[in-house]
């Protein structure tokens, strides 16, 4: 289920630049289907360990991994097992227009209190960044928070 929901959302980015319609049913149905927010809890820096999980998560979605430089935010705190966490990275993308700075969204997994695996849900850079600017805000996050 989760790789058909980053499926939804991979489609929907690969098509906003072409479109100024809304989401699908299928990509408003998968936002809704995301893990609770944690808005307003506590937040802390991520281990170097934790920061390497979801490189490899981006990795994925951006080309030439190597050169890619991340702007870290702070990590939401909370005792749930899946936890949405944004950040941004300059990087090279598949789609040229999104290249360079881009936003983004993942689905971390949370065992004994670290991240131990993710998934990207969303990652856009030009205009529509905002997009996901607009879902982390949803979780109570801002990836122009990182630093």
């Amino acid at each position: 289920m989760e790789r058909c929901v980053v499926a939804v959302l991979a489609a929907c980015v690969a098509v906003a630049g072409c479109t100024s319609s809304p989401p699908s049913p299928e990509v408003a149905a998968a936002a809704e289907n995301a893990p609770p927010a944690v808005a307003g809890g506590p937040q802390r820096d991520l281990t170097p360990q934790e920061k390497r999980v979801i490189v490899d998560a981006i990795a994925l979605s951006i080309r030439d991994a190597g050169s890619a430089k991340y702007r870290w935010a702070k990590f939401p705190v909370a005792a749930a097992d899946k936890v949405n966490y944004c950040g941004t990275v300059d990087a090279k993308s598949p789609f040229p227009a999104y290249s360079g700075h881009q936003a983004y969204i993942v689905e971390a997994r949370v065992v004994g209190g670290k991240v131990s695996s993710a998934v990207v849900g969303l990652i856009a850079g030009g205009k529509d960044a905002a997009l996901v600017s607009k879902m982390c805000a949803k979780y109570g996050l801002n990836p122009n928070d990182a630093t």
